[in-house]
């Protein structure tokens, strides 16, 4: 056995490979309309392989075209799949050729799938003595799994062997084909038992065994201890044959004929003439840059072999044969250029190198993640690829070495960091803006933020944080904090880390931050309108949330004590309601016995079954049912006012900064697929607007003595920009002539004057208005309105009837998000739509509910973002008395709310008003309506 027989073989599932990386990555295009988003994705996984596997063959296997053996055995094996996207099908010649110009042998064999292959080559390979690893995220893999061969999942950066198979699935790899004979699988539409799920599947094979020792022993099915396990047997006879039609299904053969063996598996040199031109006509400038910057007498990513690269010939051809001796494939992200700075010479050196650069990437290390409470442990930076540094100020474990102190530190990068002329480039540089503040730096000079570029380029895609961010676009698996820190309880702060430990961790987060940078960039210049939206709304609004988060919000203590108990009250008098209308005592929080209570016993009509085929008991089931049943109605309210009590009258008093006496949310720019924002510790969204407890609520947010709560709320916007997209003219005249559009609505649609609109009438139209820009249809119309579903259809066509120009919006909207696979708002933000054109009638209607929708959620996020930025501007200069001394403190939905001089408050409103109505130019004008009290509630 040769030296490179000992090295792992590593199978790549090509196939699973190419639909992980089609939708999780940007659906990018190349300047042409080429799309590039796979390919990119597929490349950047292979190419992390290549680094972990440096000397191994790295094999890939695709799914060949046609039929397989599979088809014969069952016509409707894979028949739901929908066929493969157009955008995807055009990146397959460029992904295989990109394949072989890296020198990889590439298999595609017909008649067999590519686990089949995977699963013949990993047995040939065992049998010879040689360890194999298997990169996929198929769950089936599993069953090939032996104490020689291993799974890795590059998307979660998991190693799947023997005990992993047991610790994930309850069973050992010899029973995993078992396991999904039957279970069956929906993906591959192996149809498996009728009615053995997860569970039943588990009880059996943990209880007799594989599937002849069950069929051996249905006798003993019933002594098992899971539910259902009486009456199993019977059903288990009944569908015997498609069990083990089902296991021929699963089973991945191990016994392909493949016109090349083991040994001729192996990396060829890398054809850099033919990379080049591939990276070159696919935009990928990064790439390109990074071949041109290798030289031919670089040493090889791996060994090679006298061999020829060895591709199927029953379908590829032969792999180029390269021009240039072999070079490596990418430089992996070494450590070397880390510096830890602990004196003053090496810290000025730095320094002077930080100063002379254009732009750099920083980042701070602290105690905690509260930013109002954190102390700066350390500082790192990095100035270009692979060179960083970490300085140390507040490490205090036992034996930690004499670092710089903090003061002096800061006090010399104060300069620096508040320099609007330098360039900083962070990821969720706004946590690191508002430590600083706590030390008096004033962060500005903001470039770049990678956690809002990737946003920016596609918001659905994928975790925007830097772990996931750096496995996507650099392949590469980052330190994580708990691999330094530990978990749970025992898990260290940072001041607590050894050097030896947090110092490449630290100078990594600038290093990878700075390299994410250039990759996000590379792919932002591609689309100029998303860059305008990161430069000119998501960055600048930084500061704003910065600064609003630290100003926080004044709570009343003993208002939230008061309505706390009251909710207590109320939520026992519903608890006995409860039990007196089920006839007996029940945990109220127990879908089990929920679910009996209802359906068994009150004999409800079940709407919805759990994926496990049980009657549902979810909120939105229970909805539903609130309107025809007296139980359900009561559970809605006590589910809603025990929510409220745990997260805001019980939890809000416990979130007080002591040094502040004020709550701080947390606002996040990057979670919501529209744009709009979300907040966290608390969640100032979820409070409801309209109940009375809701209002409770708002009435504990007051303001401090000798100021009141200002509130200005943007009037009907998504209307407003349904009526600027639509260009309507019956909507754009409403607005334009400041006509209640409900009222005009209503008129419409019931066929009177405006005078005679009743306010049932009026309600009507209001949730026509609104449900309708939602995508809703007549059926849920009828359900809002409690009226038949004809009659809510036919208020439905003389809505379009009446605003003909709303309806051509929509089949527009339809049209273009089908062809383009994406929809924007009025500022070109984007929100991508990966099931616009889904076979399944269900995704696809719900993806075009979104394409109508999100374009004016998403504008509407828009406004307010740029109205925050202005208005902070306003607030900042300060040159208006009207606005001296006033604090933002809050944004809820479409409002923002300030702490203002009761001197000053009608001032204010009006001097407001202009900045948050101009901030963007609509077909109509937007409205602001504003409100003032001694607390949130009044203000509304």
């Amino acid at each position: 056995m040769n030296d490179a027989t000992l090295l792992p073989l590593v199978l790549v599932d090509g196939s699973s490979y190419l639909y992980r990386a089609f939708h999780a990555m940007p659906p990018l295009m190349t300047s042409k309309g080429q799309p590039t988003g796979a390919t990119k994705g597929v490349v950047n996984m292979l190419k992390s392989l290549l680094r972990q596997y440096p000397r191994s063959p790295v094999v890939v296997v695709f799914d060949a075209k046609g039929k397989t053996f599979r088809d014969d055995l069952y016509a409707e094996y894979k028949a739901q799949r929908p066929p493969m996207p157009d955008d995807l099908r055009l990146q397959i010649e460029p992904i295989h050729q990109t394949i072989k110009a890296l020198g990889m042998p590439l298999l595609c064999i017909e008649g067999v799938e590519a686990d089949d292959v995977i699963g013949t080559l990993a047995h040939q390979a065992e049998q010879q003595g040689r360890s194999v690893v298997i990169s996929t995220g198929d769950k089936d893999m599993a069953q090939l799994v032996t104490d020689k061969v291993t799974l890795v999942n590059t998307m979660t950066d998991t190693v799947m062997d023997i005990p992993g198979v047991h610790e994930k699935f309850g069973i050992g790899p010899e029973l995993i084909i078992d396991f999904l004979a039957l279970m069956g699988d929906k993906v591959d539409n192996i149809p498996g038992v009728p009615g053995v799920g997860e569970k039943t599947a588990l009880g059996l094979l943990q209880g007799l065994g594989g599937l002849d020792q069950i069929y051996a022993n249905l006798d003993q099915i019933a002594t098992l201890e899971f539910r259902g396990a009486k009456t199993l047997a019977k059903k288990m006879a009944e569908h015997k044959e498609m069990a083990y039609l089902s296991y021929l299904l699963a089973t991945i053969k191990l016994n392909v004929e493949l016109d090349i063996n083991i040994d001729q598996l192996v990396m060829a040199p890398q054809d850099i003439d033919t990379l080049k031109d591939i990276y070159t006509e696919l935009e990928f400038k990064s790439w390109v840059t990074e071949l041109e910057r290798q030289t031919p007498d670089q040493p090889p990513a791996f060994e090679l072999t006298s061999s020829p690269s060895a591709t199927s010939t029953l379908d590829m051809d032969q792999a180029p044969q390269a021009t240039h001796p072999p070079v490596e494939i990418a430089s992996p992200i070494s450590q070397d250029g880390y510096e830890t700075l602990l004196t003053e010479a090496a810290f000025n050196q730095w320094l002077s190198q930080l100063q002379a650069a254009p732009q750099f990437a920083f980042d701070t290390e602290t105690t905690s993640l509260d930013y109002m409470q954190a102390d700066i442990v350390g500082v790192s930076f990095a100035i270009e690829a692979g060179k960083a540094a970490y300085v140390p100020v507040a490490h205090d474990y036992m034996g930690a070495p004499e670092q710089l102190e903090r003061a002096w530190v800061l006090a010399q990068l104060k300069p620096l960091l508040e320099d609007p002329n330098k360039g900083k480039i962070g990821q969720n540089l706004k946590y690191d803006m508002s430590v600083l503040a706590r030390y008096d730096i004033q962060l500005q000079g903001i470039a770049d933020d990678t956690m809002l570029a990737s946003y920016v380029l596609n918001s659905t895609a994928t975790k925007h944080n830097m772990d996931s961010l750096a496995e996507k676009y650099l392949g590469h698996t980052t330190i994580s904090f708990e691999q330094i820190a530990g978990k749970g309880s025992k898990q260290l702060t940072f001041n607590q880390i050894e050097l030896e430990q947090a110092s490449p961790y630290a100078a990594e987060d600038a290093d990878i931050t700075l390299r994410l940078h250039h990759s996000l960039q590379a792919d932002l210049q591609q689309l100029p309108s998303l860059q305008k939206l990161l430069q000119e709304i998501e960055l600048p609004l930084i500061p704003v949330l910065s600064s609003i988060e630290r100003n926080g919000a004044k709570v009343d203590l003993h208002k939230l004590g008061e309505h706390s108990q009251e909710m207590s009250a109320r939520l026992i008098q519903l608890e006995r309601e409860a039990f007196e209308l089920a006839g007996k005592e029940f945990n109220l929080s127990s879908p089990k016995q929920l679910g009996e209570i209802l359906y068994e016993e009150m004999k409800i009509p079940v709407k919805k079954k759990t994926p496990k085929g049980q009657p549902s008991t979810a909120e939105a089931v229970l909805q539903e049912l609130a309107l025809d049943y007296p139980l359900p109605k009561l559970l809605m309210e006590h589910r809603s006012l025990s929510k409220l009590k745990s997260t805001y009258t019980d939890k809000l008093p416990q979130m007080i900064n002591p040094a502040t006496g004020r709550i701080h949310t947390s606002y996040h720019q990057a979670v919501t697929a529209t744009g709009r924002l979300s907040s966290s510790d608390p969640n100032l969204q979820n409070i409801p607007i309209r109940t009375e407890e809701g209002r409770r609520i708002r009435q504990a947010f007051i303001a401090e003595e000798g100021f009141s709560i200002v509130a200005a709320d943007y009037s009907q916007i998504e209307l407003r920009i349904m009526a600027h997209l639509s260009g309507d003219k019956g909507l754009l005249t409403a607005f334009q002539q400041d006509q209640d559009v409900h009222r005009a609505t209503a008129a419409e649609v019931f066929g009177c004057t405006v005078d005679e609109v009743s306010s049932d009438q009026r309600r009507s139209a209001k949730a026509i208005n609104f449900g309708l820009i939602y995508g809703m249809s007549a059926f849920g119309l009828a359900k809002q309105l409690n009226i038949g579903q004809a009659q809510a259809k036919i208020y439905i066509e003389r809505y379009f009837d009446r605003y003909p120009g709303v309806r051509r919006y929509m089949d527009e909207i339809r049209v273009s998000a089908k062809e383009l696979g994406y929809v924007e708002t009025l500022f070109g933000r984007r929100l991508y739509l990966p099931e616009i054109n889904a076979r399944n009638g269900a995704m696809r209607q719900a993806a075009e509910r979104t394409a109508i929708n999100a374009p004016m959620q998403g504008t509407a996020a828009d406004i307010i973002k740029r109205a925050m930025i202005h208005v902070n501007q306003w607030l900042i200069e300060g040159q208006d008395p009207a606005c001296q001394n006033v604090k933002m403190i809050m944004q809820v939905h479409d409002e923002l709310v300030f702490e203002v001089p009761n001197a000053q408050v009608e001032a204010f409103k009006l001097a407001l008003k202009p900045y948050m109505e101009n901030a963007a130019a609509l077909d109509v004008p937007l409205l602001v309506e504003t409100g003032s009290g001694a607390n949130w509630d009044q203000a509304h």
